[in-house]
């Protein structure tokens, strides 16, 4: 049995980025460089590689730019094309035909859960991808596609799975799990910031999942969770015990963008890997390495 194909994706990124203050104060941790990319970017970049068509970025009223990143600037265009910066100028205008792009806002700081309960009439009847807009993930075989290829073989919601620590579970979802076949798994069960004694397992969901539009009653049902939030992780854990859900330990170099440590190591690790600059940065770190 074939299940539909997953066509439409939805990005929170409505979050205040209090982790990353200050910075975040007035510029979005989504449009935080990654060398000459902003995370978002590479975000939507995944999903349009993972075949979605439609996307929907849920902002709040301080995220313009994120638009503005996505939409033509004439008179950069303008002076590109007079001075000869063919490249550049293809560059620019790549990013405006990424996708079909939609932008809503989150009129309330209300959680994950609330955030996507907003994309209910772009999504319709339809599967659809959840891609965090915290999360940078990057690799040959894009995360996104690989859940989607779930979805569409089993017909049921999917989950990004990793094996975390023992310390970082306890900040994290734990999962209930038993293996289906490779790197594919099935959930039945999970706890949001588990106390040590409640650890289902060491798996926890890490940035992606592809959901079924049954999500959204669910969503209507929660009540407020941790933080006086509602918990998107509360609403899986309704299709997990109902309907079981399947997990995939993705392929694939994960960034968390919401935290520093993990901005820094995308730059550096993207930076040496980049055409222009990753010669003369692999030659840097190593002079700067005889000095520590």
């Amino acid at each position: 049995m074939s299940y539909p194909k997953v066509r439409k994706a939805v990005i929170p990124a409505a979050g205040l980025g209090t982790r990353v203050l200050p910075i975040s104060k007035a510029m979005p941790k989504e449009m935080l460089p990654i060398v000459d990319k902003p995370a978002i970017q590479y975000i939507v970049e995944e999903a349009v590689r993972s075949g979605i068509e439609d996307i929907l970025i849920i902002t709040n009223r301080n995220k313009g730019i994120l638009e503005d990143h996505f939409d033509h600037v004439p008179e950069l265009e303008e002076r590109l094309a007079v001075s000869g910066r063919e490249e550049t100028l293809r560059q620019l205008n790549d990013i405006t035909h990424l996708a079909n792009l939609y932008f809503i806002r989150q009129k309330e700081t209300r959680g994950l859960g609330h955030a996507v309960n907003c994309a209910r009439s772009f999504v319709g009847d339809e599967p659809f991808a959840v891609l965090y807009g915290d999360d940078v993930i990057i690799g040959e075989d894009p995360a996104c596609a690989q859940l989607c290829r779930a979805y569409e073989e089993f017909g049921r919601g999917v989950v990004g799975i990793k094996e975390v620590t023992p310390e970082q579970i306890l900040r994290y979802s734990s999962l209930k799990v038993d293996p289906l076949r490779d790197n594919l798994y099935t959930v039945t069960d999970m706890i949001e910031k588990p106390t040590p004694d409640r650890v289902l397992s060491l798996f926890s969901i890490l940035g992606r999942c592809v959901l079924p539009p049954s999500i959204f009653d669910i969503l209507d049902q929660t009540p407020p969770g941790a933080g006086g939030e509602i918990q998107l992780t509360d609403a899986m854990l309704v299709l997990a015990r109902t309907e079981g859900m399947t997990g995939v330990d993705f392929t694939g170099k994960r960034y968390d963008m919401g935290n520093k440590l993990g901005i820094l190591q995308a730059t550096c690790e993207v930076a040496l890997k980049h055409p222009e600059v990753g010669d003369g940065f692999r030659a840097y770190l190593k002079e700067l390495a005889k000095t520590l």
